[in-house]
């Protein structure tokens, strides 16, 4: 087997390409990411972290009821703490096997939407 040079350029392309390609298949073939909803938030407790969320969107989502869901907030370092009113931009998690209140059992995920 003989050695091959190739020019510069052509290395670079063909890297470039390589690259693209599996970005394109990581797209198409990667795992669907979760939407985020937009609530109004009805309650939130700062002790406890417990919060719901009311609106459109929100009865869509694992724990839910009747329009209306409630979960222990997972806030993530110096994220504004939400007022009763504020738009809130999130996704929520319904974690199975726990002992507990279902409330106690859906976290939520997101931050106030000002």
């Amino acid at each position: 087997m003989g050695n091959v040079n190739l020019p510069t350029p052509v290395v670079l392309a063909g890297a470039g390409l390589c690259l693209l390609g599996g970005y394109l298949v990581g797209v198409v073939a990667g795992p669907d990411t979760p939407e985020r909803t937009i609530g109004v938030v009805e309650s939130y407790e700062s002790s406890t972290q417990r919060m719901c969320l009311v609106g459109d969107g929100v009865d869509e989502h694992e724990g839910a009821d009747d329009g209306r869901l409630c979960g222990i907030w997972q806030r993530a370092g110096n994220s504004p703490r939400p007022e009763e009113g504020d738009q809130f931009r999130f996704v929520s998690i319904l974690t199975e096997g726990l002992e507990g209140p279902e409330d106690d059992r859906v976290a939520i995920f997101g931050e106030v939407d000002r």
